[in-house]
């Protein structure tokens, strides 16, 4: 009896464990996971519920659950803040999941008419979830903070003088201002390896991937790919924006004006760094967080993120690189070449996308064969620049200062350009390689000497527009002075080497020993015994005076022209005093030291003996100054 009894009880009291069990299994509104683990700690108190799993499994295949999991998808307000309320967002994930699940038992079963309500239960959530994706990430995305990338940013600046006189119009001058000085030309930015920007709030890409794991799970991949995609296109563009790039078409850009048009290329140079290196990384970062486990999804999705962004650079420099060529656009143009060829590599390594790194690549090749045939044109405007117009006291021509500053700023391309230029043919017909082979330089100082021999041609034809030889001299002097002079001062030394610079020191002593001749050469003429008469003690008189006044015309009137005449460079200029004293001033102390005595026994003979040489030495001082001396000044009121 009593065995009965407590068999009754036991078997009573399983029934009630397994009803109670029975009714918390239809009460759990939890995902699959979280069921399982509940069922392992209700197994463990006590055996009797042995037999739960099976019930839970009836439970949640069947139409009762089925119905409940529908009506709760259904009834769901989704005008709440998925992120204020992370309980109800998991618990309407794990509607979907179980959704899902049942999906999967329903077609073994073939039970077609509870298969079509699923479905339809799972496009409602589906469209649900994609506004939520959408409207978490235009809620999480952070805009462009570029005073703070800017402060990341590393410039190089480089001098080059503007243009400062009249030359042809083809040299309408790089940085030009009116007053001569030097400007700069700024390479762009360049961006440390540790900048890291997130444009996404990290707290969301946790929800934001378990939306896209429902989504990609249910079939909807082309949905969640579009939403994510244009949310992130539109931010990306904004960025752009914030970067000061316009969305600008090739016939736009090419009607700019170079001075606003060398500021946008500016800005371009430094937003393909950051698109890239940081813009671009940064999705590539959020799209392999947020469909990590979905390889195909995560590719398509982030080409299809920044393909607009790259394209839309892609369309400036495509327009630059067929733009009109000009020399003021050379540099700037090989900004953006070196800009374009340093992030290609990164770039390749995060987009598939075939077509965009085709274009890329086209548009990479575009600025290089602009900055070939710009470099070209400007070769070729040296060469053929015919300004007419003699520069004023023999100095520097414009066409000399622009061409200097120009090939100095150029040596700082070096490694571009002969990548660029490496399999180019040289015209190299008459070309003096002073000692050197040229085979074995490399492309860039072959063109800076065919460069240099083209200007140092033009500026020989125009000393001739002198008709005064001496200043023909004191004008090569002046300009081949300062070519060696940057050569010498620059890394231009190193491509054209030493025999380069000591073959123009050479002639400009061969100009300076010229330019003696021709200017001293009547004035040294009177100081000779030639034709006076004799021996010092009965030289003619007459003949005497003539020299004297001769030598103080010739001298006051070198002085007067030549006080005008310009020599910059303080050395050449001491050097060529020194020269002419050297020449000059003892020929006259010896002169007048043989036949003083004789003109100053008679009358008026301060008349004839106007200068001691310490006069005529100091008088000598004043010469290449380019202002009028004081013995000009004395003359001009005496008379």
């Amino acid at each position: 009896m009593a065995t009965t009894t407590t068999t009754s009880i036991n078997t009573g009291g399983e029934d009630r464990v397994l009803a109670t069990a029975q009714q918390i299994v239809k009460s759990l509104n939890t995902p699959k996971e979280v069921r399982e683990d509940m069922l392992l700690i209700f197994s463990s108190f006590d055996n009797r519920l042995s037999n739960i799993g099976d019930l839970v499994r009836s439970e949640s295949s069947g139409p009762h659950r089925f119905e409940s999991v529908e009506k709760f998808i259904l009834r769901w307000d989704c005008n709440f803040n998925w992120e204020d309320s992370p309980d109800d967002a998991a618990e309407y994930l794990g509607a979907v999941d179980e959704i899902l699940q049942m999906m999967d038992e329903l077609s073994v079963r073939n039970e077609n008419e509870m298969m079509d309500r699923a479905e339809s239960a799972i496009q409602i959530a589906m469209s649900r979830l994609e506004d939520e994706f959408r409207h978490m990430l235009i809620r999480n995305t952070i805009p462009l903070d570029a005073d703070h990338l800017y402060g990341s940013i590393r410039r190089v600046s480089l001098s080059f003088a503007a243009n400062d006189g009249d030359i042809d119009e083809e040299f309408e001058s790089f940085g030009e201002v009116g007053d001569g000085s030097v400007r700069f030309h700024e390479r762009g930015a360049s961006l440390g390896d540790d900048v890291c920007v997130d444009l996404i709030n990290a707290d969301a890409l946790g929800e934001l991937k378990e939306i896209a794991d429902r989504m990609l799970r249910s079939g909807y991949e082309k949905e969640c790919v579009q939403a994510y995609s244009n949310v992130r296109r539109d931010a990306l563009d904004e960025c752009l924006v914030i970067l000061g790039v316009e969305k600008l078409s090739i016939e736009e850009v090419q009607k700019i004006e170079w001075s606003s048009l060398d500021e946008k290329m500016k800005k371009w140079i430094q937003a393909i760094k950051i698109a890239v290196r940081v813009l671009l990384c940064g999705e590539k970062r959020h799209c392999d967080y947020i469909f990590n486990g979905y390889e195909s999804t995560k590719e398509v999705c982030f080409n299809e993120t920044v393909k607009g962004c790259v394209m839309q650079l892609l369309i400036f420099a495509e327009a630059v690189a067929i733009g009109k060529r000009s020399s003021e656009k050379l540099f700037r143009i090989l900004d953006m070449y070196d800009a374009l060829a340093d992030v290609f590599p990164d770039l390749q390594a995060m987009v598939t996308d075939e077509f965009v790194c085709s274009e890329v690549n086209g548009v990479l090749n575009g600025l290089g064969e602009a900055a070939k045939g710009t470099f070209a044109e400007f070769e070729n405007a040296v060469k053929s620049e015919t300004s007419k117009k003699p520069m004023q006291g023999g100095e520097i021509h414009p066409l000399t200062r622009y061409v200097m500053n120009y090939v100095k700023l150029l040596v700082d391309y070096s490694e571009t350009l002969n990548h660029l230029l490496q399999n180019d043919e040289i015209e190299a017909d008459g070309l003096q390689t002073d000692g050197d082979n040229l085979e074995n330089m490399s492309p860039i100082a072959c063109r800076l000497l065919l460069l240099l021999t083209s200007l140092e041609s033009n500026i020989e034809e125009k000393s001739k527009l002198y008709d005064d030889s001496a200043m023909q001299y004191i004008f090569l002097m002046n300009n081949i002075l300062y070519i060696v002079q940057k050569v010498k001062d620059s890394e231009l030394r190193k491509h054209l080497g030493d025999n380069w610079v000591r073959k123009r020191r050479g002639q400009v002593r061969q100009y300076a020993t010229s330019y003696l001749r021709a200017s001293w050469s009547r004035a040294l003429s009177c100081l000779k015994d030639e034709g006076i008469g004799g021996g010092s003690s009965n030289a003619s008189k007459v003949a005497l005076k003539e020299r004297f006044k001769s030598f103080n015309l010739c001298f006051e009137e070198i002085y007067r022209v030549q006080t005008a005449w310009r020599v910059p460079d303080p050395q050449l200029r001491e050097e060529l005093r020194i020269s002419i004293s050297e020449k000059v001033i003892p020929a006259y102390r010896s002169f007048m030291g043989r036949f003083r005595g004789q003109l100053e026994s008679g009358r008026h003979a301060g008349k004839y003996i106007k200068y001691t040489p310490e006069d005529l030495e100091t008088y000598l001082l004043d010469l290449f100054e380019g202002s009028p001396g004081v013995l000009h000044h004395l003359r001009r009121k005496s008379t």
